[in-house]
């Protein structure tokens, strides 16, 4: 018996091993393995509405295009006779082992392609030991989804323009057993989205993707205090105190507060949201109020800038994650892996930096944590998983780009992702 028949199989030998295994048999992965073939079968399987959502980027969609080139131009150079025999893909964060450098983006109103998507992602992210990151724009209270989460989470924070509802979702957060608090930057204002403008559809104002702010006490409190004022009078604030009760009784009676409003008053709390939902006037000098308030780590979210990543870094966040939200913000932006490197010598050591927007698989993996990426986000891949086949279709294609990197990874001469380096890559 040779060593490799004794050692247990690195993770992408067993997948293919798997696969193989099963096309004797006559089986077929359920999902694509390729990258090309994974999208037309999404698109195949969406709606049209979800599809211009999940797929759609900004303006002309550049900035999408640019994350993907900017990849492309950097290309891998294999190094040989390297014992590669076993390979290690672990990462440290924030003091938790994780056994790959993959992440799950937050994605928000996933009712779109399937009514359990929130559910079925953590499920399957944490089946696997990947962190998922839950979105603020869920389709289910963030309890229910922690709930079922099957491994670690971190919560995504849209900032909205009531301070007291940030500190209630942060509360919220760390009650249910967050690991982290990601603060999306990026969205004080929804980009030009023509695929979602030309068919007149958002899909807020249909009461999708606010189950985070149904649920919550202070979000209810500014319905209700809505629908009592006045037309056009002034916003009600909820006072600190009054937040403390709030989220106070939610800890002592979570049911109380998590029934939908759509069987109330559906319009006003969508009016409230809409309202609400973030603040364009966020500024540096409004992070202190975040971290007066949780114990948990801080990452800013959207950060491409090198600027930006030192005053990040002076303000005393613990994390930055480099991304352009997929390219549905901002139209002829640079791509976020040519963002990476400014940023990772900005901060240094300071700071573990995450890369995301455009992963489409475990070579793109490979070459983001060569620029320095501490760990990698995996966003509309796994979706597009999702919407073939459901919780196993996001498990599969997690398994895949998994797969790839650990394959990659060793027939690029490595043995584990703290090897890689920039000297592993060249620029085309």
């Amino acid at each position: 018996m040779t060593d490799d028949e004794v050692r247990t199989p690195a993770p992408g030998r067993a997948r293919q091993s798997e696969i193989f295994r099963a096309g004797a048999s006559g089986s077929r992965p359920a999902v694509p393995t390729g990258w090309s073939a994974l999208v037309a079968s999404a698109e195949r399987a969406m709606t049209p509405e979800a599809w211009a959502y999940v797929a759609g980027s900004a303006g002309r969609e550049s900035t999408a295009e640019a994350n993907y080139d900017a990849f492309d131009s950097w290309r891998l150079v294999p190094r040989m006779l390297r014992d590669v025999a076993e390979r290690d893909l672990s990462i440290e964060l924030f003091g938790r082992r994780h056994p790959t450098p993959l992440l799950t983006c937050p994605i928000g109103v996933l009712e779109l392609v399937d009514p359990d998507a929130d559910r079925a992602i953590a499920r399957a992210a944490g089946s696997l030991g990947i962190t998922s990151m839950v979105s603020c724009q869920a389709s289910l209270p963030m309890e229910a989804v922690a709930g079922e989460a099957a491994g670690p989470w971190w919560f995504q924070l849209y900032w909205s323009s009531e301070d007291a509802l940030v500190e209630s979702l942060v509360a919220r957060a760390e009650a249910a057993g967050a690991e982290a608090i990601v603060v999306t930057l990026d969205t004080g204002m929804l980009g030009w989205r023509p695929r979602d403008l030309d068919r007149g559809f958002l899909p807020f104002i249909h009461g999708m993707g606010i189950a985070q702010y149904t649920s919550d006490p202070v979000f209810r409190q500014l319905v209700r205090e809505r629908m009592r004022r006045p037309s056009g009078g002034p916003r009600p604030r909820v006072t600190p105190t009054a937040v403390r009760t709030l989220v106070g009784m939610t800890r002592r009676h979570p049911g109380r507060f998590r029934e939908n409003l759509r069987s109330g008053e559906p319009r006003t709390a969508v009016e409230t949201f809409l309202d609400v939902f973030s603040r364009p006037s966020l500024s540096w000098g409004d992070l202190p109020f975040l971290r007066e308030r949780t114990r948990l780590p801080i990452l800013l979210k959207g950060v491409q800038h090198p600027d930006d990543a030192r005053r990040a870094r002076d303000a005393g966040v613990d994390g930055i994650v480099v991304s352009t939200h997929g390219g549905r913000q901002v139209d002829g932006a640079i791509g976020a892996l040519d963002a990476l490197p400014g940023v990772v010598a900005a901060v240094g050591d300071a700071l573990p930096v995450i890369l995301d927007s455009g992963v489409r698989g475990g070579a793109d993996v490979v070459r983001a944590l060569a620029l320095g990426a501490t760990a990698v986000g995996i966003g509309r891949a796994w979706v597009y998983g999702l919407a073939i086949a459901g919780e196993e279709g996001a498990r599969q294609v997690l398994r895949d780009i998994v797969a790839e990197t650990d394959l990659t990874l060793g027939l690029t001469g490595h043995r584990g992702v703290a090897e890689l380096s920039p000297d592993d890559l060249v620029r085309i």
